[in-house]
């Protein structure tokens, strides 16, 4: 190696430092064989072994490291100030104090809290450790003014670690009145000059626009005000891009780490959350990263793309009490602007999984943040059946499979309330749900290539410390009979259908390798288009839905701001009919808002459909480029003489036409023959 054992000795000081060194030592030695560019030049500031130290004074209360110097407002517990390498502080110094790092709440009737606090309590304080909170007590008299809830607004920071944990921990008690809290994060504004290059994935990582080119003079606004077009924007290569920040979305379990870099000073700062465990709705619920201003945002609960659907009603006598966090502000350095951004991007990784790892922290204070000894785990293993694909079981590959509160197959989706535990299987069906806090729970599942959702009907009881083993589950996925045909993949989005090439005005460079056209905007008025001459004709056994289902069914503009309802059209033969038998068509939605599909066979003419949704959903998903909303399935019944021998259509016709938005997106469509069709 590099360094002899006398250098190590004197560079290392203690345990954590050895374990970074080897890890940087070992990236050098490998992209040395490799011939690429070192993944490294950090600069060495795990070097630094420099106690905690705290100060408090009537205005602020100040945590440095050596790394990091925090300033959070005194009592308000707005985070103020971060000063990190040659930045004195990240967070944009322009803004008031309530508008650089702070918590909000969106409640009852789009009212707004900041959640300001008026006390200051030193939790911990060692050379090793400092944790604080910032606290307030609801009080009745002013519940016209204030969001009713007690609040705990969290802040660490370690030796060694170059940023800060934060965690909130709220709570409503009995007597408090009703409530309905949309939306809980955290949000940084950093310093605008700085932090221009955005990274949100491996694939999505850009070069972003200012605030200022939002402006009118610098833009247009398109069909809502978040999305604009940069007419004149102040950096001339982003001219013609679209800015929309739902373009950024991402899913509960993906969405693990995003941050912003600073070219000039090859700094970045990173948000990385190593559990999903505090957020709602389900390891697919989707939800905003980071976007213009500079923005980065810790989302904890909001209604996009689920609506209100997702339950953030409190009543007046329900207790409820829920730690939001810790989430990790982590900030980093290269020691060269050579690949910096790939050497900042990839550390933040690593630190990503330095802290899954530590999951669940052993540092916290609180005793309503449990430690890992506090908690339970759940093993088994998931099976399906489907006798009408092969008679034996079959693993469940790679389902999702979690604990959440008790509810009915699929609530998941739209419990924001609770805890959640979510875990894949392997590629045999077994899965192990770690680190589960006390509490009851049901045990909830889906399996790609399945319809429908698994629910064991069983209560879950997790106590301190147990380990429950489940055996062998099996799943018995909807099914009434063969099937006839299918349109699409089960797999709850509709990112399988065919996804059109943007307009070139509205072309953008959202990700590095092409992928997800989804995201691009302006995509529902391609339908228009495409289908100029009469709505889609999709023919079994012809047609391949990549290319000729469109991926959301979505009303026909016509022009002068006006829209018609669309009748889409399922061709198909049958070579033979059972007229006394029941058919069954399973129609899989992956989002919808305020929708309706009707379905009919055979005869487009009758007034009453055959089957209805009603109007349904509203998960916004198609302007929010979100592939998917809410899942439903529905199994339609239908008797046998409905059909015929030979040819046969299927009409599905979205009647809401107010807008362009109010539309569906199918997940998988397939038609099941009876029982005895083949007896």
């Amino acid at each position: 190696m590099r360094l002899c054992l006398l250098d190590i000795m004197e560079k290392v000081a203690n345990r954590r430092q050895l374990v970074l060194w080897v890890m940087i030592e070992l990236s050098l030695f490998l992209s040395a064989c490799s011939g690429e560019v070192p993944a490294r030049k950090l600069l060495k500031e795990t070097g630094s072994n420099t106690r905690v130290r705290l100060q408090i004074s009537n205005h602020h209360v100040v945590i440095d490291n050596g790394l990091v110097k925090v300033t959070i407002q005194n009592p308000t517990g707005h985070l103020v100030g971060v000063k990190y390498k040659g930045v004195e502080n990240v967070l944009e110094n322009r803004n008031a104090n309530h508008n650089r790092g702070y918590w909000d709440i969106v409640w009852d009737e789009d009212a707004y809290d900041k959640l300001e606090t008026k006390h200051v309590e030193v939790i911990t304080q060692t050379d090793d450790l400092v944790e604080l909170s910032f606290t307030k007590k609801w009080n009745s008299r002013n519940h016209d003014k204030t969001l009713p809830l007690n609040i705990q607004k969290r802040f660490i920071v370690r030796r060694g670690i170059p940023g800060l944990y934060m965690y909130g921990i709220f709570e409503r008690e009995e007597d408090f009145p009703e409530a309905q809290m949309y939306q809980i994060r955290i949000a940084f504004k950093l310093k605008e000059g700085r932090f221009q290059f955005m990274a949100v994935s491996d694939t999505i990582q850009r070069i972003m626009p200012r605030s200022e080119d939002r402006e009118k003079r610098r833009s247009l606004t398109l069909d809502f005000k978040e999305a604009v077009l940069l007419t004149n924007p102040s950096n001339p290569s982003l001219k013609g891009d679209v800015d929309d920040k739902y373009q950024y979305s991402t899913e509960n379990h993906e969405n693990k780490l995003h941050g912003w870099i600073s070219d000039d000073d090859a700094v970045g700062f990173w948000i990385i959350t190593p559990s999903n465990e505090f957020r709602t709705g389900g390891p697919h619920k989707q939800d905003l990263t980071s976007h213009v201003g500079p923005t980065a945002l810790s989302m904890f609960v909001s209604t996009h793309y689920t609506g209100t659907e997702i339950d953030t009603f409190y009543k007046q006598g329900e207790a409820w009490k829920k730690v939001f966090g810790p989430v990790l502000i982590y900030l980093n350095s290269a020691s060269s602007k050579q690949d910096h951004r790939k050497i900042l991007w990839n550390d933040a990784k690593r630190q990503l999984s330095e802290e899954i790892e530590s999951w669940p922290y052993n540092f916290t204070r609180s005793e309503d943040f449990p430690h890992s000894e506090q908690r339970g785990q759940v093993n088994g293993q998931l099976l399906v059946q489907d006798r009408y694909m092969v008679k034996e079981l079959m693993q469940a590959k790679s389902a999702f499979v979690g604990l959440a509160a008790p509810g009915d197959a699929g609530s998941w989706q739209t419990e924001g309330k609770g805890y959640q535990f979510w875990t894949q299987t392997d590629n045999i069906g077994h899965f192990s749900i770690k680190n589960v806090r006390p509490g009851e729970y049901n045990l909830y599942a889906w399996v790609h290539g399945f319809i429908g959702n698994y629910k064991l009907d069983l209560n879950i009881t997790i106590q301190p410390g147990n380990k429950m083993e489940l055996g062998t589950l099996i799943y018995d996925p909807p099914r009434n009979g063969p099937t006839l045909w299918e349109i699409g993949v089960p797999d709850r989005t509709a990112a399988e259908f065919f996804i059109p090439e943007p307009y070139p005005k509205f072309m953008n460079s959202i990700t590095k390798d092409g992928s997800d056209k989804f995201r691009q905007y302006g995509l529902w008025e391609r339908y228009s288009d495409i289908y100029r001459e009469g709505d889609l004709v999709y023919t079994v056994g012809t047609s391949n839905y990549s290319r000729d289902w469109f991926f959301a069914h979505v009303p026909r503009n016509i022009g002068n701001s006006t829209n018609q309802a669309t009748t889409w059209q399922i061709k198909y033969s049958l070579q033979k009919v059972n007229e006394n038998g029941t058919y069954t068509l399973q129609l899989a939605l992956a989002a919808a808002s305020y929708a309706e599909v009707q379905v009919r066979f055979n005869n487009l003419d009758t007034d009453q459909p055959y089957f209805t949704t009603k109007r349904i959903g509203y998960d916004n998903a198609v302007p929010r480029h979100g592939i998917h909303g809410l899942y439903r399935l529905y199994s339609i019944n239908v008797p046998g003489y409905r059909f015929r021998r030979g040819d046969n259509t299927i009409y599905l016709t979205q009647t809401r036409n107010r807008s362009s938005f109010e539309a569906v997106m199918y997940d998988y469509i397939r038609l099941e023959g009876p029982n005895s069709l083949f007896n």
